[in-house]
């Protein structure tokens, strides 16, 4: 078996791939319109994950905190979230979708915020904003097991659990996107655009990308609506694009009101983008237009221009959320790269059965290494005591030290990008992004052989 997926071996986390579950949920909750989430846990649980997102999308976003102190926790502090509340709506009068996310501190004394949100429809809600429209969720995220990544899986669910209503069956698909960028979801729209099928597309993200504006400056908010959410039971078929990121939801939809569930792939590279298509031609029964036809081509010819020639056996090490990484190493595969080291930064035990995966330790015929549970330790490590030689390190920004310190280029890919400036801008599914990408990819080791004043790129010609 050239493909070996395992656990490392030390229990501590030294400089984490990525962070909580609390980080996920809100993710979510700032895809939806007219939606602000209140964050039941200290004003770090809040604070951090903020910055996160305005370090990547350069912009500001509405979340709020119950600012959880000592006497909350060793008291209780429900009293808090009925503040919260009855504050977020007096000063924001569209607001109308508030999930209660808790957090590890406020989980461990067991605050229950699902008798709360029953206490405040009963009482705040029926006295104070009688007539309103107003959705108390309470979602548990305790930070202390997953991450964001099952954080946002789980909040999608949550969402569409309470919002789905069966009503009269429609042509229009369920997208869930999955953790991505803007870009990607203005990518994803135009697919579905030019092949005429209509979708409930969770989460439009687009507007993330805010204008400033004569009038002044626009909050940044996603667009899926109300309406959208309880239109998912009626859809013909929902994708879920990243199957760690939207699965759930996906799953209950099929349980509870037979939509037909649709898991992947995740369009990343020509061959994913393929089989994307042909699944949405399936189901709509919309033919594949000439105008996508010859999208691939133009992909297909600028993925030419750079594959064999500038990054064939390539050796590359991919981190970051599992879908993603899963995807780029099967898009540098199709670009004759070897991906050798895959870091995956939980411990999901569904990892090792996940049919790509298992694609991977059947066809390949190097050596690949998928560690579970991973950080960034693992691969400086590896780097530095273990002897592993890579011409390309993928991921987003917080590994930028290690190629920094080991003279490596990197691509930046994925959530937080910070020291890439409108990457969230730039797609990486659909055919157009995979052009870009491996343009990208092909740039950044000409950019370092430049830096490394390497006269000739080393070609893999012959």
């Amino acid at each position: 078996m050239y493909c070996d997926v395992k656990v490392k071996e030390r229990t501590g986390i030294i400089n984490p791939i990525f962070t909580c579950q609390p980080c996920g949920v809100q993710f979510a909750s700032i895809g939806i319109k007219d939606c602000i989430g209140i964050v039941h846990g200290g004003q770090g649980c809040v604070m951090f994950v903020r910055l996160l997102f305005s370090q990547h999308f350069k912009e500001s976003f509405e979340l709020a905190s119950s600012s959880l102190h000592e006497d909350g926790a060793i008291f209780g502090a429900l009293n808090r979230i009925e503040e919260g509340v009855d504050v977020l709506l007096m000063r924001y009068p569209k607001a109308k979708v508030i999930p209660i996310i808790s957090t590890c501190s406020t989980e461990v004394i067991g605050d229950d915020i699902d008798g709360v949100v029953r206490k405040l429809n009963a009482g705040l809600l029926k006295e104070k904003y009688a007539g309103r429209e107003v959705h108390l969720i309470p979602i548990h995220s305790p930070s202390f097991v997953g991450s964001m990544v099952t954080g946002y899986d789980l909040a999608v669910k949550e969402f569409v659990t309470y919002f789905a209503k069966k009503g009269t069956p429609t042509e229009k698909i369920n997208l869930i996107t999955g953790w991505v960028n803007p870009g990607d979801v203005t990518e994803l729209k135009h697919l579905l655009s030019v092949m005429g099928v209509e979708a409930n597309v969770l989460f439009e993200t687009e507007a993330f990308d805010s204008p400033l504006m004569p009038a002044g400056n626009h909050v940044s908010h996603g667009d899926t609506t109300i309406e959208d959410l309880m239109d998912t039971a009626n859809a013909k078929a929902t994708f879920a694009l990243n199957i760690y990121e939207g699965g759930k939801a996906a799953e209950y939809l099929e349980d509870e009101f037979n939509v037909p569930a649709i898991y992947g792939p995740t369009p990343i590279g020509i061959r994913n983008t393929d089989t994307f298509l042909k699944k949405l031609e399936r189901i709509t029964g919309k033919p594949i237009p000439e105008s996508l036809v010859r999208e691939r081509g133009i992909a297909l010819d600028a993925i030419t221009d750079v594959t064999h020639m500038f990054l064939a056996d390539k050796k590359v090490a991919i981190y970051g959320n599992p879908d993603l990484v899963i995807s780029l190493a099967e898009f540098c595969l199709d670009m004759e790269m070897k991906p050798v080291l895959l870091l995956l930064g939980d411990d999901n035990s569904k990892y090792k059965s996940d049919p790509r995966i298992i694609e991977f330790q059947e066809k390949l015929d190097y050596k690949m290494e998928i560690i579970m549970n991973a950080d960034l330790w693992e691969l400086e490590d590896r780097i530095k005591n273990g002897g592993l030689e890579i011409d390309l390190i993928m991921g987003h920004s917080k590994g930028r030290y290690i190629a920094v310190g080991y003279n490596i280029p990197m691509v930046r890919v994925g959530f937080p990008v910070y020291d890439r400036a409108g990457m969230y801008r730039h797609p990486i599914v659909g055919y157009r992004g995979a052009m870009l990408l491996a343009e990208q990819i092909a740039n950044t080791w000409f950019a370092d052989m430049e830096y490394k004043h390497n006269r000739e790129p080393v070609l893999n010609v012959w």
